[in-house]
C-alpha cells in the first residue's frame, strides 16, 4: 500500500503541513502585513525596516547548506523542532522592541532559525523519509501552507486595531509555540519509525555533491530559483504600499494580499491536474511566464482595478507552483543522494535574492519615488529566470543524449 494512503503519511505530512502554515505566517508574511504599522508607530522608513528582513533571509540563505548537511546526517528532527521553538521565543521578543538596533537583533535571530524551520529543511526531511511519495508529501504541505498569507494579512489587519502590532506578534508567537512546535515534534518522532534510504532519481549526474558545481544545469537552476525569489520577494513585501501608490483602497489591497495564498493553492491543484501530461520543467516555465504577466498587470490597476484579479491569480498560482517544483527539479535533474546538502546549496541563491528583494525594491522606490521601476524589476526577473530554465532543460537534454563514437556515420 502506498504511503500516501497509509498511516505514516498522515502522521508525518499533515502535522508538518499545519506547522509550516503557521511558521510561514509568523516568520515571513507577518513582516509585510505589519510593515505599514511599524512605519507609522516606530517612525522608521520602509528601507530601514526592509533591511531587517533582508539580513534575516541572507542569514537563512548562508545556513541553508549547513542545515541540509545536518539533515543528511540524521539530525533533522532536533534541528527542526528547536528552530520552531526558538522562532516563537524571538517573536515574543519582537513585541518588546523600541529601538532600531533591537528590531534588527531580533530579525538576525529569526534569520538563524528560519534556516532550520521553513520549507527547505521540511522538504529535505520529507525527501529523506517519504521516498517515492516525497513529491506527493511536498505537494500537500505546500497546498496547506499556501494559506499562510491568508492567515497573516487579514488577521494582522484586524488585530492591529484591537491589540496593536505588539499584540499581533505575541499572538503568532503563541500559535507557533502551542500548535506548530508540538506538531513538528510529533511528526519527526513518527518519521523516525519509517526511515528509509532515498532511491536515486533519474538524473544527469548522481555523484558526490561537490561535483555538481561543475554542471551547467546546477548554475542555471540556481539562477532561475534566484530570479523567481527576486520577483516574488519584491512584490509581496511591498504589495500594500505599492497598491496604495496606485490609489487602491487599503481594504482592497489587504484582500488582494490575502488572496495570494489561495491562488497558490489553486496553482498547485492545477499542476496536479496536468502533471501526467507535461513535464515538471514545462510546468515550471509556464509558472515563470505567469509571474511576468502578473507584474505587468500592476501597471494598469490604477486605470482598471480589475487587473488586481489578474495579478493575484497569476502571481499566486505561478509562485505556488514553483514552491513544489524547486525540490522536484533538484531531485529529478541532480538526484537524491545527499539531497539535503544539494538542495541547501541551490536554496542559497533563492533565499539570498528573497532576502535582498525587499531592500532592492525599497531602494528603487526611494530613488525614483514610484513603484513603476519595482514592477519592471519583478517582471524582468521572472522572464530572465524563464530563459535560465529553458537553458537548463536544453543542457539536461544534451547531457542525456547518447554520443556517437569517433568516425561513426550519422
Amino acid at each position: 500500500m502506498s504511503r500516501v494512503a497509509g498511516r505514516p503519511f498522515k502522521r508525518i505530512v499533515w502535522p508538518l503541513a499545519i506547522a509550516q502554515t503557521l511558521l510561514w505566517a509568523g516568520l515571513y508574511y507577518l513582516f509585510p502585513a505589519l510593515l505599514e504599522a511599524w512605519e507609522q508607530d516606530l517612525g522608521w522608513s520602509k528601507t530601514e525596516l526592509a533591511g531587517a528582513l533582508t539580513i534575516a533571509l541572507l542569514l537563512s540563505a548562508v545556513l541553508a547548506p549547513v542545515a541540509g548537511r545536518e539533515i543528511d546526517k540524521g539530525r533533522g528532527r532536533a534541528l527542526f523542532t528547536c528552530s520552531a521553538l526558538m522562532a516563537a521565543a524571538l517573536l515574543s521578543l519582537l513585541s518588546q522592541v523600541t529601538e532600531l538596533w533591537q528590531f534588527y537583533a531580533v530579525w538576525v535571530g529569526l534569520g538563524l532559525v528560519m534556516a532550520g524551520a521553513l520549507y527547505e529543511p521540511c522538504f529535505a526531511i520529507l525527501t529523506r523519509y517519504m521516498g517515492t511519495d516525497a513529491r506527493a508529501a511536498i505537494t500537500l504541505v505546500t497546498l496547506v501552507a499556501g494559506f499562510a498569507g491568508t492567515i497573516a494579512f487579514p488577521s494582522s489587519h484586524a488585530l492591529v486595531g484591537v491589540v496593536g502590532w505588539r499584540g499581533v506578534t505575541l499572538v503568532f508567537a503563541g500559535l507557533i509555540a502551542l500548535i506548530a512546535v508540538p506538531l513538528i515534534a510529533y511528526a519527526v518522532s513518527q518519521a523516525k519509525t519509517v526511515d528509509i534510504e532515498p532511491e536515486e532519481a533519474p538524473a544527469i549526474h548522481t555523484g558526490e555533491p561537490v561535483s555538481f558545481v561543475q554542471l551547467p544545469v546546477f548554475w542555471l537552476l540556481g539562477f532561475a530559483f534566484a530570479m523567481v525569489a527576486l520577483n516574488h520577494g519584491a512584490l509581496i513585501t511591498h504589495l500594500l504600499p505599492l497598491l496604495h501608490d496606485r490609489a487602491i483602497h487599503s481594504d482592497v489591497a489587504v484582500l488582494a494580499a490575502a488572496m495570494i495564498g489561495p491562488m497558490q493553492v489553486t496553482g498547485r491543484l492545477a499542476m496536479l491536474a496536468v502533471e501526467k501530461h507535461v513535464t515538471p520543467m514545462m510546468i515550471a516555465m509556464a509558472s515563470y511566464l505567469a509571474m511576468s504577466i502578473a507584474a505587468m498587470a500592476l501597471f494598469g490597476v490604477r486605470a482598471s482595478p480589475m487587473l488586481i484579479v489578474v495579478f493575484v491569480l497569476f502571481q499566486g498560482a505561478g509562485f505556488g507552483v514553483t514552491s513544489i517544483l524547486r525540490p522536484v527539479l533538484v531531485a529529478e535533474l541532480l538526484g537524491r543522494r545527499k539531497f539535503g546538502f544539494v538542495a541547501g546549496l541551490l536554496a542559497t541563491p533563492f533565499l539570498a535574492l528573497f532576502a535582498l528583494a525587499p531592500t532592492i525594491a525599497g531602494m528603487f522606490w526611494s530613488e525614483l519615488g514610484s513603484y513603476d521601476a519595482v514592477i519592471w524589476l519583478a517582471g524582468g526577473a521572472s522572464l530572465t529566470g524563464l530563459a535560465a530554465l529553458y537553458l537548463a532543460s536544453r543542457a539536461t537534454q544534451l547531457a542525456a543524449a547518447p554520443t556517437q563514437p569517433p568516425g561513426s556515420q550519422s
